[in-house]
Order: structure tokens, then sequence, then C-alpha cells
């Protein structure tokens, strides 16, 4: 079963210094942390925070390609999580109805889904993966307990800025 989700901020983890996306169910309290490279979050920021760079970036280039071809982006699905690796599609229609899927890193999924307004979905099976995880690196490291809010101080952006 695949779940919606929206962006509920982009931090930056304290420990690694790497940025996180966080995507909400948005039907329920579930989240899913995905860490990211710093262009890709960049990339996500400056589409939150609606700022036009002079020149197309990447992901403005596909979404500028894939309009000129006629087709459209249907969603994006974060699809599985193996070896610590996060796995996503970008589900496209084309103009004879045809549907696309092409392989993605979610990061710059989610970022052309802000560019088109897309929706976002993650298959629930990695989220209960992603818990699973999170729970065995918190009791090896001794922290039984959830990670709170006031362990992530550098949110990019304040939640009710974000597309929810």
């Amino acid at each position: 079963m695949e779940l919606e989700v929206k962006i509920r901020g982009l931090m930056m983890d304290p420990n690694s210094g790497t940025p996180i996306i966080i995507l909400k169910d948005i039907n329920s309290d579930a989240m899913l942390p995905i860490w990211v490279g710093a262009y890709e979050a960049n990339a996500i920021a400056l589409e939150i925070e609606k700022i036009a760079p002079q020149r197309p970036m990447t992901h403005d280039l596909l979404r500028n390609f894939i309009v000129e071809m006629g087709a459209h982006v249907e969603r994006v699905v974060v699809t599985d999580l193996r070896d610590n690796t996060f796995f996503a599609v970008i589900e496209l229609q084309n103009n004879d109805g045809d549907v696309i899927l092409l392989d993605a890193r979610p990061s710059d999924a989610i970022a052309l889904a802000l560019r088109v307004d897309s929706p976002i979905f993650v298959n629930e099976d990695v989220l209960v993966t992603s818990r699973g995880m999170t729970e065995s690196a918190q009791e090896s490291s001794g922290k039984a307990d959830a990670v709170s809010e006031e362990e992530w101080p550098d949110i990019i952006g304040e939640a009710g800025d974000l597309p929810m």
C-alpha cells in the first residue's frame, strides 16, 4: 500500500551535518526521514521558498523537458529501502496515455514533484523498514527514546511554510 506524504521539514542532521528531508503521511503522524546530498537539499529548499534561479537548474531542466515532450508527472513514489539506500520512481504519462516509470533518487524525484506540483507517495513497507532501522540504531547507541524535535535545530523554513 502507498501512503501520500508531504514535506514536513528540511533540516540538518546534528550528528553528521547531512541534510534530511522529513516526509509526513497526510493521514497520520508517521514520518520518514531521508538523508540527501547538499545539492539536492538546496534544489528542494529553493523550490519550497519559491526562489527562482537566474538559469534553470537540473530539476527545472527536467521539468521543462517533460513538458516540451508532451508528458506530465502523475506522481513520485519512494518505493524501497535497501542497504540504507532509498529508491524512488517518477511516474509520467505521455500524450498517448502510456505510463512511463523512471528510476530516480528520492531527492531528485521530490525536487521534481515540487516543481510540477505532483503528489508524493511512500510505499508503506519503506516506513516500516525505516522505523525498524531507526529503532535499531537508537538501541545500539543507547538511546531508546525517540529523537525529540529539540534535537533537530536547523530546520530550513518553518513547518507552516511548507506545502502540507
